[in-house]
């Protein structure tokens, strides 16, 4: 049976995921996610009680049906080679563009460079240890417009750092059931992220901030994702 993956976004930039474009992807952050799940499963991103935009506990930011698990290097070669609008590009103002996830360039065959983005080098560790890119077409983003769970789908939600995967086994046919009845449409942007970026001084997503000031752990070495 598939997996349904729940954890909480205590900043949704629009970077991990990344909504745009008709696609979702999860190619940054959340490392054991990333590194785990498998066509099929559903990641559901919760809110924080500390929300930039208040508090969205009880709620979901976002939901992706993983479609497609490719590698971090099969990823930065898709994404070069299609023109995907994932490459982060900071000579334009459109912040779509700018929250690019595909972060790390594998072209030269040795170690990746990481380009310019929302991430810096105290990420790198974190990241690549996801080894995976997580890629659906069939998602429903709901940003800080996030929707209310119903009373009996709250067992998936918690506000610690990590994720819950197991726990969530008895709560997958209901969350699959309330996602496809609920009459959103597959795709569709219903409101903007929580934005929490200084563009003129990166240095590591404000999630990944707030996270690595409060000493929290996902469960690896030093993830602040």
């Amino acid at each position: 049976m598939p997996s349904l993956f729940s954890y909480i976004i205590p900043v949704d930039d629009g970077a991990a995921p990344n909504p745009f474009g008709g696609i979702c992807t999860l190619a940054i952050c959340k490392p054991v996610i990333r590194r785990t799940a498998k066509p099929g499963d559903w990641i559901a991103g919760l809110g924080s009680k500390r929300a930039p935009s208040g508090d969205l506990s009880g709620k979901i930011v976002y939901a992706m049906k993983v479609e497609r698990v490719v590698t971090l290097r099969d990823y930065d070669r898709l994404v070069r080679s299609n023109s995907w609008p994932r490459l982060p590009d900071f000579e334009t103002s459109d912040h779509r563009d700018r929250l690019g996830d595909c972060i790390y360039d594998f072209s030269s065959g040795s170690e990746p460079r990481l380009r310019r983005s929302v991430h810096d080098h105290g990420n790198r560790k974190t990241d690549l240890s996801g080894q995976n890119v997580l890629i659906s077409r069939d998602f429903y983003y709901f940003g800080k417009k996030a929707k209310k769970l119903p009373s009996d789908l709250l067992g998936i939600v918690h506000q610690n750092q990590g994720h819950r995967k197991a726990a969530n086994h008895r709560y997958f046919p209901r969350f699959e059931e309330w996602i496809r009845k609920s009459g959103w449409e597959v795709g569709k942007l219903y409101g903007d992220p929580d934005f929490e970026i200084d563009w003129d001084n990166l240095g590591g997503c404000k999630g990944c901030i707030r996270r690595r000031k409060q000493g929290e752990s996902d469960g690896q070495t030093r993830p602040f994702c």
